[in-house]
């Protein structure tokens, strides 16, 4: 699996402006305590115009578009196709002002409320410094989407202050679970908790999605986060919000731990990692030992680089590249629990 192959993933956004652009914007800017100032979309309604971008990564053919337009509209939305979603510029969906020209056009059409990435894969970062962050900041919509597309979630919320969404594609494998997640989230706009599944089956204890404190307790504070690989690429760079005071949690796929501890190093060094109050690991899809003599095991990065840090801290949380993943708001407040290992957020999400 490619780590940006966003095989369960979906992004999209819900408007805020044309005849009243100016009165939601004010709307959407708020200022939480010292927390930076936010802008949140509004939660979207059945009948509301999906809108459909690839970002990142090129489709090799036409299902997984088809497949998308037939999601969205069983979920009750009409479906709007982004100019160059079938463009393609070596691996990459299109030369990356193709790409830009598509996320721009989804923000400023006030009939489009929601994005859809119908995939991830590679490239979002190579957009970020030619992106117009003010017709984003006018025009607030929730981007949802992971792996790559966390370039573009952690670039919004760091020059914008928007908050976006981290879960499943277009591409995505539809669920009821994970259509009901969708509307709790994005419709209903609920103060959502994230718990993984306990069904035990027909075992005495249960034996997957299994959670691991690191160090137990409860913390608040703003929920940031996604893709490693992503996060660690954009240190020292405008792109990447301020983490203090955060929950971080990470995901990652088909990467060798050495190269894991890399980027555990690297948010280590750039004072990331000693910023945050609680940390939060999803799942490492395909993630194997580095070959050679020996190597290090996930628990030893999480003795080495999470454990020293005192804060509460858990691993195992349906995060990543795996079916009906979590559906996380970055940006808002949130509560963690590392016993239970459990997420609450705080505040709603939207508007």
């Amino acid at each position: 699996m490619d780590k940006r192959d966003f095989l369960k993933t979906l992004g999209f956004g819900v408007a805020a402006y044309a005849t009243t652009a100016s009165t939601r914007t004010l709307a959407a800017e708020v200022r939480m305590d010292s927390d930076p100032k936010i802008r949140r979309a509004r939660a979207l309604e059945k009948g509301d115009t999906i809108g459909l971008i690839t970002p990142a990564g090129a489709l090799t053919d036409e299902e997984p578009i088809t497949q998308t337009k037939e999601v969205f509209q069983a979920l009750g939305f009409k479906v709007k196709e982004g100019a160059h979603i079938r463009a393609r510029y070596g691996n990459l969906a299109g030369t990356d002002e193709q790409r830009i020209a598509d996320i721009h056009q989804m923000f400023a059409d006030p009939e489009v409320q929601g994005i859809v990435c119908v995939r991830g894969g590679n490239g979002a970062s190579r957009l970020l410094d030619r992106i117009d962050y003010n017709l984003i900041a006018r025009n607030p919509k929730v981007l949802l989407g992971y792996s790559d597309v966390t370039a573009l979630i952690m670039a919004f919320y760091a020059k914008t202050g928007l908050v976006s969404f981290h879960g499943a594609v277009g591409s995505s494998t539809w669920t009821n679970k994970l259509a009901k997640a969708f509307d709790e989230q994005f419709i209903q706009n609920k103060l959502q908790r994230y718990e993984n599944p306990l069904d035990k089956g027909d075992s005495l204890i249960p034996y997957n999605d299994r959670i691991t404190t690191i160090r137990p307790g409860i913390v608040e504070g703003r929920l940031m986060g996604g893709n490693m690989t992503l996060i660690s690429g954009l240190c020292g760079s405008e792109f990447l919000p301020d983490f203090k005071g955060a929950i971080l949690f990470l995901e990652e796929v088909d990467e060798n731990i050495d190269r894991v501890d890399r980027m555990f190093c690297q948010l280590k060094n750039a004072g990331v990692l000693g910023q945050i109050k609680g940390f939060i690991f999803g799942n490492c899809t395909g993630c194997k030992p580095a070959s050679g003599y020996g190597s290090l095991s996930f628990q030893d990065l999480f003795h080495d680089y999470i454990k020293p840090l005192g804060i509460p801290a858990y691993t195992g949380a349906r995060i990543g590249h795996i079916s009906n993943q979590f559906i996380l708001p970055v940006g808002v407040r949130a509560r963690m629990d590392a016993d239970k290992g459990t997420i609450e957020l705080l505040e709603q999400a939207l508007l």
